[in-house]
């Protein structure tokens, strides 16, 4: 196994990492809020005790599911362990004093918990999970997914779990027994790790809806759809998408396959309504749950430069504050000046995120370590991929701006 080969390949992302033995077999799952650190960590330094030491010695291949946060890597995890049983995983196999999510299936509009307490009452629990508080911010994500109900009793109107949208409302609302049938089945799907199959029943019940002109409802589940889509069956990516990523791996001599790229642009006319964008790829593909907006607040005269600045240090500020994860790459829709103001913002907040910068007419792209721009070739994926990535910056930050013009005439 070249060990080495595969580290390089491992995003710096949250997900489920499977260690397997010369047969091919599962030997060991655990989760990671950052895939390529944890990995890397198994083979970098010497572990105490002697089965974990035997563990390392028996793997000969790693596979990675990447999620969308560490919560979500926390579910996998449990269900990935109860169905393939492991043989170093001894904790999660039949411990039962983890906690569990409880889906109350034999109640007539089913409601999902987090207990210690198995019973025989017909409900279905999935689990254990090791870590409560994840299991709690796995919770909360799932309320927005999928609408179920958490009152003990159903009462008599509708409270704020309905206002907001996590819950059907099955004290109000009448005929809803089918969609909430769906739901649990959603959900279901999910709990047990199924999420490409769920993501095909979303999209078929998405192009029904369409059809009977319910674009609401159809709207709805494409969000949904656009959610769950970060990861890919596996961890494993097309081949197409993988040779734009490794492609621009190489060319930017990164360490890591760049999976989570950040795009930025400013928007404005003549130093009014300046407005700021952020865009994520995940996979090469659009992540737009993650799309952000900025209303410039420290600029009032025309600079870019410092529009850029306000921008990148309002973004990784807060997302060192909440110990998010960084992206592989940071993109800025600019020039060489634009670059150097990102990259200040980036040392003053100490943090070494490898970024690049992409300006019009001709296209060129700028790197830190290079005095002239990179000229590639047109029908480069890797140049096609990054031109995408700019263009929806572009778009998004456009699309904002008009808002807020539209607002100011309003007023």
């Amino acid at each position: 196994m070249d060990i080495k080969k595969i580290l390089k390949n491992i995003p710096h992302t949250p997900g489920i990492y499977l260690f397997r033995n010369g047969k091919g077999r599962i030997i060991y799952i655990g989760k990671a809020s950052n895939l390529s650190k944890r990995v890397s960590g198994y083979f970098q330094k010497k572990h105490p005790g002697p089965r974990i030491q035997l563990m390392i010695s028996s793997i000969k291949s790693v596979d990675y599911i990447p999620t969308a946060s560490s919560a979500e890597a926390l579910i996998y995890e449990a269900s990935l362990i109860k169905e393939k049983k492991p043989k170093y995983n001894i904790a999660l196999k039949d411990d039962k004093s983890y906690p569990h999510l409880k889906l109350t299936v034999n109640e007539v509009y089913p409601r999902f918990l987090i207990t210690r307490r198995l019973k025989r009452d017909s409900s279905l629990y999935y689990g254990p999970y090791t870590n409560v508080k994840l299991l709690r911010k796995a919770v909360s994500m799932m309320k927005r997914l999928f609408p179920l109900r958490t009152c003990n009793k159903i009462p008599k109107k509708a409270c704020l779990s309905y206002h907001i949208g996590q819950c059907l409302g099955p004290c109000i609302n009448k005929g809803i027994d089918s969609s909430y049938r769906d739901v649990v089945g959603d959900i279901k799907l999910f709990l047990k790790g199924r999420k490409k199959k769920l993501i095909k029943r979303l999209s078929e019940r998405m192009k029904k809806f369409s059809k009977k002109l319910q674009y609401e409802k159809a709207l709805k589940i494409r969000n949904q759809i656009e959610a769950l889509s970060v990861v890919v069956d596996q961890g494993r990516l097309s081949p197409v998408l993988v040779s734009d990523l490794k492609e621009l791996k190489d060319i930017l001599s990164l360490r890591h396959i760049p999976a989570r790229i950040e795009a930025f642009d400013i928007s404005n006319i003549h130093g009014h309504g300046a407005v700021g964008s952020m865009v994520t790829f995940f996979n090469g593909e659009p992540l737009k749950s993650q799309y952000r907006r900025f209303r410039i607040k420290t600029v009032a005269e025309i600079d870019d430069y410092a529009m850029i600045k306000e921008v990148v240090k309002r973004r990784y500020l807060r997302l060192i504050k909440e110990k998010k994860n960084l992206p592989d790459l940071i993109l800025i829709d600019g020039g060489k000046g634009h670059l150097r103001c990102a990259l200040d913002e980036l040392k003053s907040l100490g943090l070494k995120i490898p970024i690049i910068s992409i300006a019009k007419k001709p296209e060129r792209i700028f790197v830190k370590e290079e005095k002239n721009p990179i000229q590639l070739s047109t029908r480069s994926k890797a140049f096609k991929l990054i031109q995408k990535i700019r263009d929806e910056a572009h778009r998004f930050a456009i699309s904002y701006h008009r808002i807020v013009r539209k607002k100011a005439v309003f007023k």
